[in-house]
């Protein structure tokens, strides 16, 4: 098959999934091409299957602001007359999704094939529309006109279908890691680079969006730290990163606390941690979250969230309630204290992330859905 694949070139969770998606379909003999305004994040890796198309914007005085998606539905359908497009998969419905509507719009003007679109839901442009209604006619509009949709968890696919008012078919395909990469006890760093010697190390990744609720990622740690000798690393960068930083200060937690900034190889640092931290308000799947249990690290996360599909509560780790920090951060110390249970929970983990989330039975769904569609 020939893809086109649009999406978020920046660090997050529906880049990584793009990317690794693509990277995995063209190890399979499909031609694949990235139609983006920026080499996506993860795009390390050269195949002869693969290709980047950049997306340009050119000012001129009437617009404010340079119209982005009109370019980008042009890019889209000129890839897709010059490569014989098969599907273009949009990863988000707004603006991707409907960027490829009017791509495909365009073709049928110029007479050339029409490619199916496929769109994957990843959280944010489902969530957002519930505080901005401007969205919601054009979002689902986007949805309602993909030749196929689907959804990161169930969690995502109910909340879309309830937001929506929508009963057109979702089909959930979770998100996936590659276990070639992710896995425990392989990492290129030392513990001894980040902690001392009879110290925990704690980790948390993510965009660093208010969503994530980062300060409550510090507030857990100071919490730890007072009961057990630890040190917390933080990677990735977002508006919230200014107020984390403050917030270490003005809890006097610069010397325990480390800021990595983004990192295309986490799995180079991952296995040495002992735990993983995601408190997030809302987290339609968390990717960061399985990565950290692909390599073994238990996770303390959100419930009531999509990551009840990812993480086996008081078996990879502990899902407790939004900002209930105090709660998080004595799970965290009660398994980090407990070195039996916690061994358990590590072993626990990297078996579950490779049983349920493996990349080459998600790809393989993936592929299905694609035939599927283009069948239909």
């Amino acid at each position: 098959m020939n893809i086109g694949i649009t999406c978020y070139p920046a660090a997050g969770g529906s880049g990584v999934v793009a990317t690794e998606l693509g990277q995995q379909l063209a190890a399979r003999g499909h031609q694949v091409h990235f139609i983006a305004y920026a080499l996506p994040f993860r795009l390390d890796q050269f195949d002869a299957n693969l290709m980047y198309h950049g997306v340009e914007t050119t000012s001129y005085p009437l617009f404010k602001f340079p119209p982005y998606t009109l370019t980008l539905a042009s890019k889209m359908a000129e890839v897709a007359r010059n490569y014989d497009l098969d599907v273009l998969h949009a990863h988000y419905a707004v603006p991707h999704a409907t960027c490829a509507y009017l791509a495909r719009q365009v073709l049928t003007d110029c007479g050339g094939k029409m490619p199916k679109i496929i769109t994957t839901l990843h959280g944010t442009d489902i969530t957002l529309v519930g505080s901005d209604p401007s969205f919601y006619d054009i979002t689902r509009f986007s949805i309602c006109s993909s030749d196929g949709i689907t959804a990161v968890s169930k969690y995502l696919a109910e909340e879309t279908r309830e937001v929506f008012k929508t009963h057109k078919d979702i089909r959930v395909i979770h998100n996936f890691f590659d276990p070639q990469r992710f896995k425990p006890g392989v990492c290129q760093c030392q513990r001894s680079e980040f902690i001392e010697e009879g110290e925990f190390l704690i980790t948390h990744i993510s965009n660093f969006r208010p969503v994530k609720r980062t300060l409550d990622v510090i507030d857990i740690f100071e919490k730890v730290s007072a009961e057990l000798p630890a040190r917390l690393l933080l990677i990735g960068e977002g508006p919230d990163t200014v107020l984390a930083r403050r917030q270490v200060s003005k809890k006097k937690l610069n010397g325990r606390v480390r800021f990595l900034g983004n990192q295309t190889k986490v799995e180079a640092v991952l296995p040495c941690a002992d735990l993983f931290l995601l408190p997030s308000e809302e987290e339609s799947f968390g990717l960061s979250a399985l990565e950290a249990l692909a390599c073994g690290v238990p996770v303390i996360g959100s419930s009531g969230t999509g990551l009840v599909e990812v993480v086996d509560d008081f078996k990879s780790g502990y899902l407790l309630p939004v900002g209930d920090t105090s709660s998080m951060a004595r799970a965290a110390i009660a398994l980090l204290k407990d070195t039996s249970r916690h061994a358990e929970f590590k072993k626990a983990a990297a078996h579950l992330a490779l049983e349920r989330f493996n990349a080459e039975q998600k790809v393989s769904e993936y592929e299905a859905y694609y035939q599927e569609v283009l069948d239909g």
